[in-house]
């Protein structure tokens, strides 16, 4: 059960990682990666962050990357909301792969639909 503390807090932290993430593959042709999830523990010292990449070849390297630079985002994201919050939450990252779920689903039942 989240609480309306974590449900903001977690909004916070989606909307200005979105934004991070945004000027950082403006930088890179070609790649697209935004932010899906975030979800915040109940003691609010860390946060998930839930990321889908496209093109989702290129996802594992990316996350992995992201990943690597985890302190330089986390540095990044305390400078935005130091204002809102008093200590900025470790962050995890990981692969949404929702959206190749869904592709998949969608394109068994179009095979299925065609015997």
């Amino acid at each position: 059960m989240e609480t309306t503390r974590q449900a903001k807090i977690s909004r916070l932290l989606q909307k200005e990682l979105s934004e991070i993430f945004r000027r950082q593959t403006a930088k890179t042709r070609g790649t697209l990666v935004s932010v899906s999830t975030v979800r915040v523990s109940p003691d609010l010292s860390s946060a998930k962050v839930y990321l889908s990449v496209f093109p989702s070849a290129q996802a594992q390297q990316v996350i992995e990357s992201i990943s690597a630079s985890g302190k330089t985002i986390r540095y990044e994201l305390a400078q935005v909301v130091k204002n809102q919050l008093r200590k900025t939450p470790e962050l995890q990252f990981f692969l949404d792969d929702s959206l190749d779920y869904i592709d998949n689903i969608d394109s068994l039942l179009a095979a299925d639909n065609n015997k």
